[in-house]
Order: C-alpha cells, then sequence, then structure tokens
C-alpha cells in the first residue's frame, strides 16, 4: 500500500480502485479455486453497468476512434499499435516468468530487445520476421494458471468485461506497464488516450459479428476467450466422446 501512497502517478481515483481490488484479493484466495456454476450472479448490475459503458463508448471513445482513423495515415497507426504491443511485452514477459514458461519467457524477450533496437522502440515490428510473433499474457491469466478459479463476471465502468480473478490481476497488470512510470503526466495521459483509441479500432472490427442479445454475447464471448487464453488453446472438446 506504501507504493500507491507515495507515486506520484497514483491518481485518487486509481488508489480507491486499487484498494477495493486488493480487499477482493484477500477475500479470494481461500476460495479462488472453488468454481461456481453461475458465472454471471450480478448480472442485474452488470448489465446496468454494461449499458453505461456502451453509452460512454457510444458519445465519447468510439467517435473519437473514427476520427482518429480517418485522420491518421495509415502507417502511422500501425507504428503506434507496434509501439503498444512493444510496451506490453514487458508485462508479457513477466508474467511468462511467473507461468514458469522460461521458453516463452526467451523468445518474448528476445522480442523485446530486436523491436526496442531494429524496430526503433517498438514501431516497427522486426521480431515478427524472425518468426517471434506477439504473445498474449497477464496476471489474470497466471492466476488462472495457478489453478485460481475465474470468479464471478464483472463489468467494470469504464474498464469493461472482467472477472473477479482478472479484476484482482489488473493491478500488477497496471503497476508493470512502463507507461505507468512516465513521469510527465501529460505525456502519460497521452499516452493511455492514444492506447486506448488503438485498442478500440482492434475491436471495432469484430462488432459485425454480435448477434442476439448483444450483452449474453459479448459476456460469452469474452469469457471463453480467456479460457482458451489461460489453457495455451487447450480446451476441452465436449464432443470428443461421441
Amino acid at each position: 500500500m506504501l507504493l500507491l501512497h507515495s507515486h506520484s502517478n497514483f491518481p485518487q481515483q486509481c488508489k480507491a480502485l486499487f484498494a477495493v481490488l486488493l480487499f477482493l484479493l484477500f477475500i479470494y484466495l481461500p476460495v479462488g479455486k472453488t468454481q461456481s456454476d453461475d458465472v454471471d450472479p450480478l448480472i442485474r448490475v452488470n448489465r446496468d453497468l454494461y449499458a453505461f459503458n456502451q453509452g460512454f463508448d457510444q458519445v465519447i471513445v468510439k467517435p473519437v476512434s473514427r476520427g482518429y482513423d480517418k485522420v491518421i495515415p495509415e502507417f502511422a497507426k500501425r507504428g503506434l499499435s507496434n509501439l503498444f504491443n512493444n510496451i506490453d511485452d514487458v508485462n508479457v514477459i513477466a508474467n511468462d516468468l511467473l507461468q514458469l514458461k522460461m521458453a516463452s519467457a526467451l523468445e518474448d524477450s528476445c522480442r523485446l530487445i530486436i523491436n526496442s533496437t531494429l524496430g526503433i522502440a517498438g514501431v516497427v515490428d522486426v521480431a515478427s520476421n524472425f518468426g517471434l510473433y506477439k504473445n498474449h499474457e497477464d496476471f489474470g491469466q497466471t492466476l488462472g494458471v495457478w489453478g485460481f478459479g475465474t470468479g464471478p463476471y464483472l463489468v467494470i465502468p469504464f474498464l469493461g468485461n472482467s472477472t473477479l480473478r482478472d479484476a484482482i490481476g489488473f493491478l500488477p497488470d497496471y503497476l508493470l506497464n512502463p507507461i505507468f512510470w512516465v513521469d510527465e503526466e501529460a505525456y502519460r495521459n497521452t499516452l493511455y488516450a492514444l492506447d486506448t483509441i488503438d485498442t478500440r479500432l482492434y475491436y471495432m472490427a469484430a462488432e459485425s459479428m454480435i448477434s442476439g442479445d448483444e450483452y449474453t454475447f459479448v459476456r460469452n464471448a469474452h469469457l471463453q476467450r480467456r479460457e482458451y487464453l489461460v489453457a495455451d488453446g487447450e480446451v476441452i472438446d465436449e464432443w470428443d466422446d461421441f
């Protein structure tokens, strides 16, 4: 908790959020390995928060992202996306090590070094040309690998879809993000905003796939993807026995 109070980069709202997440961690640790059949016990609250997030997205995030998409040249958008992928590789490597994936940690470290040097701070994804492709690891996955169940599904204001396990994992992931350690507040906030826009553009192409009840579709798709990532793609096929 000392870090939360001493670091100037922590706005007050983040301190409050992280205090809640730490409290949830202490509650979750004794029961984290149990898996409830009801993945969405907070569905009423979650639906309201989902509607709030959708409204915020439609009014602010999506229009800004579309304007950015139209104004910024394609090469610049690709370079910025590569830059944020390179920044994220720091977090990926840390979670590789926490999951004892030493081969992956070595590969991702090589990717980070190559792109940070030959790729001009990651603006150019040189490493992919050597077969070192982007991996996705975070602390929520690390908890899953070590046997912690997902816990209930959560929709977090502004942050979106999550679970109790992944919400707890947000804290170390946030602290491991190099953007967090940028001292100049204006630069730091600009990077966060651009990262949000880049992420929003990535998901915009998938919106046409949504069918039926939007909330249920998005929830199930999110949970299935998280299960896939935790299991490194080795999900159980329920039809294997037939």
